[in-house]
């Protein structure tokens, strides 16, 4: 995929504002926030005239970033306030917009989110099975640990725990995060049975996993369902890549 002309996507990017390092940052077009990168999500224009998330932030062409919830999102949407934030981010009022846009970016992080995760497994950096989690835990092994939706609250504990005994933060509250998949999604998109805990090996796959991760947390933070619909929709496929590809997330122009 190309690079957005006039959005480079090295470290070096303008937009950075003192106090964040060298993560660039951006304007959310619907609150006015700025943020890093690594919390928003883009937006791009394919060219039939659709506004799709984008994912990766690869896409060519302008871009908008989005940094709200999808509850806040949906309201913008309502009032008319995000048709006219796209204008002005796009220079633009000739913008095809989405009825369904808010679970198009929900299903594009979600799909972003679980290919990260694909790809770690594949690299051999996830960790499943809750023995085996316990194990690594305790001796300090692990970076990150995660819990199904519907994981028991017992199962959480005692891993969580584990965590703590091997992070030397008992007492601290550190914990894992409840994930908004359940299990029966989780192990679908992974491809392996019963996946209700998971963990990875070391903080340079935990921090690749946060970005996508944090996106779609800060999103679907508002939703009434934890797994949200593209949670459903990996559930109901059979296959991760039947959550819908309606997004710029993938595609090359």
């Amino acid at each position: 995929m190309r690079n957005p002309r006039n959005e480079s996507l090295d470290a070096n990017s303008t937009g950075k504002r003192g106090g964040r390092g060298d993560t660039p940052e951006r304007r959310c077009i619907v609150s006015g926030r700025i943020d890093t990168r690594d919390n928003l999500l883009r937006l791009a224009v394919s060219p039939d005239g659709d506004v799709l998330p984008d994912a990766l932030a690869r896409a060519p062409g302008r871009g908008a970033w989005i940094g709200v919830s999808r509850e806040e999102l949906e309201q913008a949407q309502a009032s008319g306030k995000l048709k006219a934030a796209l204008a002005r981010a796009f220079k633009t009022g000739k913008l095809q917009i989405p009825e369904d846009l808010p679970a198009l970016m929900e299903n594009a992080l979600m799909r972003a989110f679980l290919q990260r995760l694909g790809l770690e497994m594949r690299a051999g950096h996830l960790i499943l099975g809750s023995d085996r989690i316990a194990g690594e835990a305790r001796m300090g092994c692990i970076a990150a640990l995660y819990h199904a939706a519907d994981a028991s609250d017992d199962g959480c504990r005692k891993l969580d725990q584990a965590f703590r005994v091997g992070m030397d933060a008992e007492g601290s509250g550190m914990a894992g995060i409840r994930l908004p998949l359940d299990r029966t999604a989780l192990s679908v998109a992974l491809g392996r049975e019963n996946v209700v805990h998971l963990a990875l090996a070391d903080g340079a796959s935990a921090g690749r996993v946060a970005i996508p991760l944090g996106r779609l947390l800060n999103f679907t933070k508002a939703a009434d369902a934890a797994e949200g619909d593209a949670g459903r929709a990996v559930m109901e496929s059979g296959s991760e890549g039947a959550v819908s590809d309606r997004s710029l997330a993938t595609k090359e122009f």
